[in-house]
């Protein structure tokens, strides 16, 4: 026991942990202002965050604690896991806003869905690790991860929840591109996805749905209903300048023009409050993470290892691409948080779990 917390003292990973608590720290701050001009009710949920952040910390101790092949031997019972918890929040869970996804327990509220997004990662990296293919893969190749993948997809879209969706599907892409998935059969899955949007869009999507999607067209054909969110949200960033408004005194925020603004929509506030010189240091930070996550896949000493740190940077990577592009009118709002650093429960320890398994990765590529 003594040899094994001497080598995680000397292989600790610095440079992801002072990062990720550097994403932490702003991120409470920023949530302190964000909710500064709320109601009572909300004003305190930078508190609450802090709490989620200390549980999340201890989850991901744990899970750097145990050396990350036990984690591969118990891949598909963690599915199984998932899958269950999926199909419970259809019994249990109550309905709010339309959908059906927090399952309570105690005070709490867990949202299976997005554990779901880990589990997904471990238990493709179990799939990958076992199998012993080392060229190119068809789509033959993807019958059995892909179906890995539809399961959970399937059940997280009746929810519905179209941005956690889009998110496993767009992991799991990552994932076999990044695994020597051949050119053309990704060439064939983007066919694939092009020719049944007109069915997702008839069958699948729900009316407050296409409505996103329609406003993303037009933000102007609906500038108080459903493209209300988009547009304030670029107001408040076009108005932080370079050096922003300053702490706590962004009009957008203060007035409560700007929705969701500890949830989906924290970016904006930033922007107007610390400017373009904020904007680069939070962009800076996520970059290297997702790079740094990358570096140690490439450095893992075995193949799960390595499909681990890939699926972690790719959660990382598109919550920060499609949050941004989401919030600054690029793509249509889908409820997709920005890591670390939105509001949530569930997103926050989901979050700190993915790091605890890129720690467990980069701790242990130095001992075998």
């Amino acid at each position: 026991m003594q040899t094994i917390g001497k080598g995680l003292r000397d292989n600790f990973d610095w440079p992801l942990f002072v990062t990720v608590a550097t994403i932490c720290v702003i991120g409470v701050a920023n949530l302190y202002s964000a909710t500064s001009a709320a109601s009572e009710a909300l004003s305190d949920r930078y508190i609450q965050q802090i709490y989620w952040l200390v549980l999340g910390a201890g989850a991901a101790v744990l899970i750097v604690a145990i050396d990350h092949r036990h984690f591969e031997r118990f891949g598909y019972a963690a599915y199984g896991v998932g899958v269950v918890a999926l199909v419970l929040v259809f019994l249990i869970a109550p309905e709010i806003r339309g959908s059906q996804r927090w399952i309570k327990i105690g005070a709490f509220s867990l949202q299976p869905s997005e554990m779901m997004k880990i589990i997904l990662i471990v238990a493709l990296a179990k799939y990958l690790h076992n199998d012993p293919k080392t060229d190119g893969r068809t789509l033959k190749d993807l019958v059995i991860p892909g179906a890995i993948l539809a399961v959970p997809m399937a059940l997280i879209l009746a929810q519905p929840d179209l941005g956690t969706a889009l998110m496993l599907a767009f992991i799991f892409g990552t994932i076999m591109l990044l695994t020597n998935l051949k050119l053309r059969s990704l060439a064939a899955l983007a066919l694939t996805f092009v020719i049944s949007a007109p069915l997702t869009w008839t069958y699948l999507l729900q009316d407050y749905q296409r409505g996103r999607l329609t406003s993303f067209l037009d933000r102007e054909a609906d500038l108080l209903g459903s493209g209300w969110h988009a547009h304030q949200s670029i107001v408040a960033i076009g108005s932080g300048g370079t050096l922003g408004k300053g702490f706590m005194m962004g009009t957008q925020n203060q007035h409560r023009f700007l929705p969701d603004q500890a949830t989906d929509f924290p970016f904006p506030v930033w922007a107007e409050e610390q400017g373009f010189l904020g904007v680069a240091l939070l962009f800076f930070l996520y970059v290297f993470l997702i790079l740094w996550g990358l570096k140690v896949a490439s450095q893992a000493k075995d193949r799960f290892g390595a499909v681990v740190a890939v699926g972690v940077s790719a959660y990382f990577f598109w919550h920060t691409i499609i949050n941004l592009a989401m919030v600054s009118g690029m793509a249509p709002v889908v409820g997709v948080t920005l890591p670390l650093f939105s509001y949530g429960g569930s997103s926050v320890l989901t979050s700190m779990m993915a790091i605890g398994l890129l720690m467990n990765v980069s701790i242990r590529r130095f001992s075998y």
